[in-house]
C-alpha cells in the first residue's frame, strides 16, 4: 500500500514517523517530481483530484525535512517542526496558482517556512506573557509580584513591542531583498531606518546631489516594490 494511502487514511498520520527515516538518509522519500509531471498532477488537482493533491504532497515531503533542518536549533522537537512545515506544504499546493510562473517547490518552500516562523513567533509571544507575569517575590504586605509589576508597563504593551520588533526586522528583510542602491538609502534615510532620525525628501536630495523631485520618484517607486513584496508573500 501506497505512502500516499496511509498518510491520508482518516486525516494525517504522525509526520515524526514519515519523516524519521529521512533526517538520516536523504534517500528515504520518492524523489521530487519533474517539471512535466508537476505540470501533470497540477492539472489534475485543479480538476479536483485529490490523489493527485496526495502524490504532489507525498513528492515534496523531502523539501519538508530539507527546511526543517535551518529549525532544529531553536529550541522546538523534531517531532514539532516536522507537523509544521508538513502543514505549510499542504496549504502551498492548495493555494499555488501556477499562473504566476513561480515553480511549486520555490512557492512551497516559502509557504513551509512562513509556517514554521509564524509558529516560532507565537511561542515566543507566549513565552513573553508568560515570563513576565510569573512571580518573582514578595512585596512587603506579603503579596506575590511579578516583574511586570516591578517594570510598570501593562504586559499587552510589552508583548505589541516584541511584535512591533518582529515586524520591523521582516520589514528590513524585504528591504535588502527587493531594494537596490537609491532606491535602500532613500528609504532607510526618510524613515529613519539607520540612526533612527528621519530626514526630508530636501536634505536627502542634498546629501545625494540630486533633485528632491527626483527623491521623491524614487520612494513612491521603492514603496510600491515593498508593498508588492508583502502582498506576493501569500502564506
Amino acid at each position: 500500500m501506497s505512502m500516499t494511502f496511509w498518510f491520508f487514511l482518516g486525516g494525517l498520520l504522525n509526520p515524526f514517523l514519515v519523516f524519521s527515516g529521512y533526517i538520516s538518509s536523504t534517500n528515504s522519500f520518492p524523489n521530487p517530481l519533474t517539471k512535466e509531471e508537476e505540470e501533470y498532477y497540477l492539472d489534475l488537482y485543479e480538476q479536483g483530484d485529490e490523489e493527485a493533491r496526495n502524490i504532489l504532497i507525498e513528492r515534496n515531503l523531502r523539501l519538508v525535512a530539507h527546511i526543517v533542518k535551518k529549525y532544529t536549533n531553536t529550541g522546538k522537537d523534531l517531532d514539532d517542526l516536522i507537523s509544521i512545515g508538513t502543514i505549510g506544504l499542504i496549504k502551498a499546493i492548495s493555494t499555488y496558482d501556477k499562473e504566476k510562473g513561480t515553480r511549486l517547490a520555490t512557492y512551497a518552500a516559502r509557504c513551509i517556512d512562513n509556517e514554521i516562523l509564524m509558529t516560532i513567533r507565537a511561542d515566543k509571544k507566549s513565552k513573553v506573557e508568560i515570563s513576565l507575569q510569573e512571580p518573582i517575590g514578595v512585596d512587603k504586605e506579603g503579596n506575590e509580584i511579578s516583574l511586570i509589576d516591578i517594570l510598570g508597563t501593562d504586559a499587552d504593551e510589552v508583548i505589541d513591542e516584541v511584535d512591533l520588533k518582529i515586524q520591523v526586522k521582516k520589514l528590513y528583510s524585504k528591504i535588502n531583498e527587493v531594494l537596490k542602491g537609491r532606491e535602500k538609502t532613500i528609504i532607510e534615510l526618510r524613515y529613519g531606518l539607520v540612526d533612527g532620525g528621519c530626514k526630508t525628501q530636501r536634505e536627502i536630495a542634498n546629501f545625494l546631489g540630486i533633485s528632491r523631485s527626483y527623491v521623491s520618484r524614487i520612494e513612491k517607486r521603492a514603496i510600491k516594490k515593498l508593498n508588492k513584496a508583502f502582498k506576493n508573500q501569500s502564506c
